[in-house]
């Protein structure tokens, strides 16, 4: 499972044109599933998110997490963070898992998150235009 997290003063995503989800000050998290990935390691994922210091005391250490600034998350369901671009010209999806497991871990994913902080999220299987507007810029790469 790899959630690729973006401190964000703001970020939203739009779907055929509406607006879909947005959140203010906090995370936007492109989110994708491995084939093999489980409830628990989502678990272990939310647990990292929520408490991972990449927000700036008063002294610009990297001294909070989302929930020491009672942030929020805008979740975007990411199946090409798996892309393998080792050969050829065209990457591979191979490792991301399928469509229909994916979805359910996706949904897991977001309800587990949801218990700690607020949540947005995109559609997933959609195609979206998601617009970020990156604290810092700070891109961090988490992967269970």
């Amino acid at each position: 499972m790899r959630a690729l997290l973006q401190r964000v003063k703001e970020s939203w995503v739009l779907v055929e044109g509406k607006e879909v989800g947005r959140i203010g000050k906090g995370l936007n998290i492109l989110y994708g599933v491995k084939v093999g990935d489980t409830e628990e390691i989502a678990d272990r994922l939310v647990e990292r998110i929520v408490n991972l210091r990449i927000f700036e005391d008063e002294k610009g250490k990297f001294n909070y997490s989302l929930l020491d600034v009672k942030g929020s998350a805008l979740v975007v369901s990411q199946f090409t963070l798996y892309a393998n671009t080792q050969k050829g010209r065209r990457p591979s999806f191979e490792e991301a898992e399928k469509p229909e497991r994916a979805k359910q871990l996706y949904e897991y994913f977001v309800k587990k998150l949801s218990e700690y902080v607020p949540v947005q999220t995109g559609i997933f299987g959609a195609h979206m235009e998601v617009f970020i507007i990156n604290d810092g810029p700070v891109t961090v790469l988490l992967e269970l």
